[in-house]
């Protein structure tokens, strides 16, 4: 089992993980301490905001913030089910 700790993130400052957007804050849905030292945020989603360009951004946002962690973080995007995949294969995608 990769996670150590996961909690459902709190959607108010000061207590809850955010990242930074053009709107302000986002609040991704859970926090994750993996038991190899990493950090996973994950945010889930349902097919139709995909195309919604704040929601677009929110991913860009998170997908950048875990490529500048020099690998000590992880964040996932997961949907019902996204490229053919369900949520528990999405999840170890992110967690590999």
């Amino acid at each position: 089992l990769a996670v150590k700790h996961w909690v459902r993130n709190l959607v108010t400052a000061p207590c809850g993980f955010s990242l930074a957007t053009s709107r302000g804050r986002f609040f991704p849905d859970f926090v994750a301490e993996l038991v190899d030292g990493r950090v996973a945020v994950v945010e889930y989603k349902g097919a139709l905001l995909l195309p919604n360009p704040y929601e677009i951004e929110k991913r860009q946002v998170g997908e950048l913030w875990a490529r500048a962690s020099d690998g000590r973080a992880a964040f996932g995007w997961l949907m019902h089910t996204q490229q053919g995949l369900g949520l528990s294969q999405q999840l170890d995608q992110v967690l590999a």
